[in-house]
């Protein structure tokens, strides 16, 4: 995977691995790679961090390129646009609007819509994704490989209902994690920060007895001094419909067969 790296520290490349941090990285980029281990590279220009990244790992055949529809010197077999809640905003394009392309009137060959939402935003045909919290884990325990437990996100939710606890989020909708904490039965009281949000600062009162937080800002939480509240992690998982999964990997199979390089020792095409 290749990737802008939006608000880390500086535009070089740097090739993710077990010490990497979100300064370096970005907060999503680090995401991943914790998540699935897949090898990815981050620069201001995609173009180099595909070079580097097919350098670092000849056994890769499949990119996937983060919110780089705009960038036409990267060559693509598929496009998945994906829209939220939002559709296309304003219909304009960065940086007036949200726009990466303009909205098509219709798909091309090997284009696939995406609805990160209940409800399509655009008047395109697509897929949605189910979206669902899969329990919570000690910060600590998280950055330690321990996985989300739904019992404990339950019993976060009784303790909610003595006192209501602090949920923080730095997302471009902090609202949709917000809510989904409450449809889970947790009484709280919301944080919302800026999204990519540096974490310089914890933002709770020093009251806070138990905070909750995504993925996407535990990433920056690597420690915390003694003393505070106890950090939770929450974790939102998507699951993409198999129809949309089956059609993608057909067309990458396709691609392949079509692209098939002489030396068969080749790679990262």
């Amino acid at each position: 995977m290749v990737s802008r790296g939006h608000g880390r520290a500086n535009r070089a490349l740097h090739l993710l691995g077990p010490t990497s941090t979100a300064r370096e990285a970005g907060d999503e980029p680090l995401l991943i790679h914790r998540r699935t281990g897949a090898p990815l590279a981050v620069h201001a220009d995609r173009w180099t961090a595909l070079q580097a990244l097919c350098k670092a790992h000849q056994e890769v055949d499949v990119i996937l390129a983060d919110d780089a529809l705009q960038h036409r010197r990267l060559p693509r077999d598929v496009e998945l646009l994906v829209f939220d809640a939002r559709g296309a905003g304003n219909g304009q394009l960065l940086p007036a609007g949200p726009l990466r392309e303009p909205v098509p009137a219709s798909l091309g060959p090997r284009q696939a819509v995406l609805f990160n939402a209940p409800a399509p935003s655009v008047p395109l045909p697509g897929e949605f994704a189910r979206r669902a919290l899969t329990g919570a884990v000690p910060l600590a325990s998280w950055w330690q490989g321990a996985s989300a437990d739904p019992a404990a996100l339950e019993a976060l939710a009784r303790r909610s209902q003595q006192q209501a606890l602090w949920a923080a989020a730095g997302l471009a909708e902090p609202e949709r994690f917000f809510s989904m904490l409450e449809s889970c039965g947790v009484r709280l009281q919301r944080l919302p920060l800026p999204d990519h949000h540096d974490w310089a600062q914890v933002p709770w009162p020093s009251q806070a007895t138990e905070v909750l937080v995504t993925e996407k800002d535990a990433v920056k939480l690597p420690a915390l001094p003694p003393g505070g509240p106890q950090v939770w992690v929450v974790p939102l998982d998507f699951e993409l419909p198999d129809a949309l999964l089956q059609q993608l990997h057909g067309w990458l199979v396709q691609a392949r067969e079509l692209r098939q390089p002489a030396d068969p020792s080749a790679s990262c095409n």
